[in-house]
C-alpha cells in the first residue's frame, strides 16, 4: 500500500484462554481479526496488522490451555506498536475482543494520545449476549470457524449477569464462579444468529474507524 494511502492500521487484540469444552483458545483472537478485516474492507486505506494473540486473562488461569502476559506487559506492547504505527500511518485501531483486556487497552490509548498520536480503541462485544463461551461467542464461531466448535460438548455454565459477578473475577477467577469456564449458556446458537452479531460488531467498528480519521473515508464503489 503507498504511502500516500495509509489512512490506518487495525490491531485486532485477543487472548489465549479456556472457552469451555466447545470453543477454541483463540476465540477471541478469531472474533477480533473477523471484525478488523470486515471493517477495513469498507473503507480506503485501511490495513489490518497481524493480531496480538496473547492477551491479560489471570481470570481464566485455572483452566489448562490459558497463557496471559498480563495487563502491564499487554499495554507495554500496544503503547510500542502505536508509537512505531505512526512512521507509516495516520492512525492506529485497537480492535479488542477480550474484556480482560480492556485496563490494558485503554490505559496504552489514554498514553498514546497524551504523546500525541491519533490512536482509538474498539471493544468487540455486542451490546447483548453473554459474557464468555456462551451463546454470543458460539453463534460468532459458527459462522466464522464451524469446524472449530464442538456442539456436541456445549454446555451452560454460570448464567447470572457478569455485573454481579465481577468481583469474584477480579479476585479469585472464572472458576470460582463457573467448574466448566462457561458464563453463558451455548446451547441454542446459530450460524445464522453469528453472522447477524459480525455484522454489527463490523458496522460498530467502521463508526469507530470514521470518528478517528480527520475525515470519512468512502466506502469501495
Amino acid at each position: 500500500m503507498e504511502r500516500a494511502r495509509r489512512r490506518a492500521v487495525l490491531v485486532p487484540v485477543g487472548s489465549l484462554e479456556q472457552h469451555g469444552r466447545h470453543l477454541p483458545l483463540d476465540t477471541d483472537t478469531r472474533i477480533a481479526v473477523a471484525v478488523a478485516r470486515g471493517a477495513a474492507a469498507l473503507r480506503q486505506g485501511v490495513a489490518v496488522a497481524p493480531p496480538v494473540a496473547f492477551g491479560s486473562s489471570g481470570e481464566h488461569a485455572g483452566f489448562a490451555g490459558t497463557l496471559s502476559i498480563g495487563t502491564g506487559a499487554l499495554c507495554s506492547v500496544l503503547v510500542e506498536l502505536g508509537r512505531d504505527a505512526t512512521r507509516d500511518w495516520e492512525a492506529m485501531l485497537l480492535v479488542n475482543g477480550h474484556g480482560g483486556n480492556r485496563d490494558a487497552v485503554s490505559a496504552a490509548v489514554d498514553r498514546l494520545l497524551g504523546e500525541g498520536q491519533r490512536c482509538a480503541a474498539f471493544h468487540a462485544s455486542p451490546g447483548s449476549g453473554d459474557a464468555h463461551a456462551g451463546l454470543t461467542e458460539t453463534a460468532l464461531l459458527l459462522h466464522l470457524a464451524p469446524q472449530a466448535v464442538r456442539l456436541d460438548l456445549a454446555e451452560a455454565g454460570e448464567r447470572r449477569p457478569v455485573s454481579e459477578l465481577m468481583g469474584r473475577l477480579r479476585s479469585e477467577g472464572v472458576r470460582s464462579v463457573s467448574a466448566n469456564g462457561v458464563l453463558g449458556d451455548p446451547r441454542g446458537a446459530t450460524a445464522g444468529e453469528g453472522r447477524r452479531l459480525l455484522e454489527e460488531l463490523i458496522a460498530g467498528c467502521v463508526a469507530s474507524l470514521d470518528a478517528l480519521l480527520p475525515v470519512p473515508a468512502p466506502a469501495h464503489a
